[in-house]
C-alpha cells in the first residue's frame, strides 16, 4: 500500500435529509502510480485483488455488454485497446485520467494527447476542474443525456452508488459512496458528488462506473457495500472490466 495513504469513512447528510455512506483514501501525490487494468474476462475486483495480493484498486470506466469490452476511449502502455468509443461529439468534452510513470492527469479527452503513452481511461463527466465544480446537470454538455442509448440510462439522473477519482496538489482521491438502501444510504446525484471532490480540495476530479459496478478496495478489503437494485443487496460485487490499480513509488 502507498505509504502514507489515509481512509476516512463519513456518514454524509444531504440537503433534504438523506444520508449516504461515503468512503475517502486520499494518497500522496509525490511518486503515486496508477495504472489501468483490463479484464478480458468480467472480474470481481475485490476478489482478483484478494487472489493477487493487490491493496488499492477502484472500479474503471464504462463497459458494453455481449460481448464485454470498455466503453469510452482506453490506452494500455500507449496502444489503444479495442472497444466502443464514445459517440461524438461528447468523445471529445468527455474526461480521461492519463497515467504515466512521471504523472497522473485528469483533463477533457480532447485537451490530452491524441495518442497518449502510458495508460488512458476515458469516463465521465468531469466534476470538478480548477478547483471549481464544472459538472452542471442541466446544461448535459458531454451528452450523457443525449447520448444515454449507449448506457442502460442516463448515469447523471437521480441518486446512485457512485465512484470518482480526484487530484489536488499534493493527494490523490479516491472516494465511493453507498446507495439503494431505504432510509439507510441514499447515495448521491452526479452534483452532490461533485460537491463531496470539491471539499475534498480536488483541482480537478472525474466520475467513474457507478450503479451496482461501484467497487473500491483499500488494504485488499471491499469498502462499499454493493446493491445492483433498490433495496436489493448483491450477493457479491459485481464482474468489471477495467478498474484502476494505486502503487506507491
Amino acid at each position: 500500500m502507498p505509504e502514507g495513504a489515509t481512509y476516512t469513512l463519513r456518514r454524509d447528510r444531504l440537503q433534504d435529509g438523506v444520508e449516504t455512506t461515503v468512503y475517502v483514501v486520499r494518497y500522496p501525490r509525490a511518486g503515486l502510480r496508477v495504472a489501468v487494468r483490463l479484464f478480458r474476462q468480467p472480474r470481481r475486483l475485490d476478489h482478483w485483488c484478494a487472489k493477487r495480493s493487490v491493496a488499492e484498486a477502484v472500479v474503471g470506466g464504462f463497459y458494453l455488454r455481449e460481448p464485454f469490452r470498455p466503453l469510452g476511449e482506453l490506452w494500455m502502455a500507449g496502444r489503444e485497446v479495442r472497444g466502443e468509443r464514445f459517440h461524438q461529439p461528447y468523445g471529445a468534452v468527455r474526461p480521461a485520467l492519463h497515467a504515466t510513470r512521471a504523472a497522473l492527469h485528469i483533463a477533457r479527452r480532447d485537451a490530452l494527447p491524441e495518442r497518449p503513452d502510458g495508460d488512458l481511461l476515458q469516463a465521465g463527466p468531469l466534476l470538478v476542474d480548477g478547483g471549481r465544480v464544472v459538472f452542471d446537470p442541466d446544461a448535459d454538455a458531454e451528452g450523457f443525456r443525449a447520448a444515454s442509448e449507449q448506457f442502460d440510462s442516463d448515469i447523471t439522473a437521480g441518486r446512485h452508488p457512485r465512484a470518482a477519482i480526484g487530484i489536488g496538489g499534493d493527494h490523490v482521491t479516491v472516494v465511493s459512496c453507498d446507495g439503494r438502501r431505504s432510509l439507510v444510504d441514499g447515495g448521491l446525484t452526479m452534483l452532490e458528488l461533485a460537491e463531496v471532490m470539491h471539499g475534498l480540495e480536488c483541482d480537478v476530479a472525474m466520475n467513474l462506473d457507478g450503479g451496482g459496478s461501484t467497487t473500491m478496495v483499500h488494504r485488499g478489503h471491499l469498502l462499499n457495500r454493493p446493491y445492483s437494485e433498490q433495496d436489493q443487496a448483491a450477493p457479491a460485487s459485481r464482474p468489471i472490466v477495467t478498474a484502476l490499480l494505486v502503487h506507491g513509488p
